[in-house]
């Protein structure tokens, strides 16, 4: 889910022969099949035009679903578990996410450090123990791993540098915001937020 450019699904493919379905919102489906194609991959990961709500499977097609950077845009709701995220799989199924997230939470619903960085978009980023809470209520899965990445912030300086090269050349957008939000991060709340769930 939100493969963006397919990286991930390329890795999965080359690494372990799985079949992948490469969903995303934002990047063309024929761009990624080109890209599968070039990477030798395009017989085990197929790639699909939609959006999180509205999705082309059959309720218990998978075997896991997993969002890599993706899952606080369209799941940080109630009923995005219930409703979707875990219809795709089958009973003993697995799910998981890892997405950028906040060490703890904050009455503003950030820390103090991130005033004048901070966007709109980042409200959906939350702790592990937010994220744990929102699934386990549910009563639909059993959670197998919630915790922060260790030395999350040096990843995400590797990225961040990345984009600060070469982002607005690949979006069209400016590839600073992760260098201002890790500058301003003087606090250490940043992490990188890890969960996995089995389907009951």
């Amino acid at each position: 889910m939100g493969c963006g450019k397919g990286l991930t699904s390329v890795f999965l493919a080359k690494e372990y022969g799985i079949t992948v379905f490469a969903n995303d919102l934002w990047v063309d489906a024929t761009e990624n099949l080109r890209r599968f194609e070039q990477e030798g991959v395009a017989d085990k990961v197929y790639p699909i035009h939609a959006e999180a709500h509205a999705l082309p499977y059959a309720n218990g097609f998978f075997d896991a679903v997993i969002a890599i950077d993706s899952y606080n845009y369209f799941g940080a709701c109630e009923n995005y578990l219930p409703d979707v995220f875990s219809k795709l799989v089958k009973p003993g199924g697995q799910l998981g996410f890892v997405h950028p997230g906040l060490k703890r939470e904050y009455p503003k619903g950030y820390p103090d450090s991130l005033e004048g960085v901070w966007i709109p978009e980042m409200f959906n980023w939350h702790s592990k123990d937010w994220w744990a809470h929102l699934w386990g209520k549910t009563g639909l899965c059993k959670i197998t791993a919630c915790y922060d990445i260790n030395d999350a912030k040096p990843l995400w300086r590797a990225w961040a540098d990345w984009s600060l090269e070469h982002f607005e050349e690949e979006w069209g957008e400016p590839g600073d915001v992760d260098t201002k939000l890790l500058d301003a991060d003087t606090n250490d709340d940043l992490t990188i937020v890890v969960m996995a769930a089995t389907k009951k």
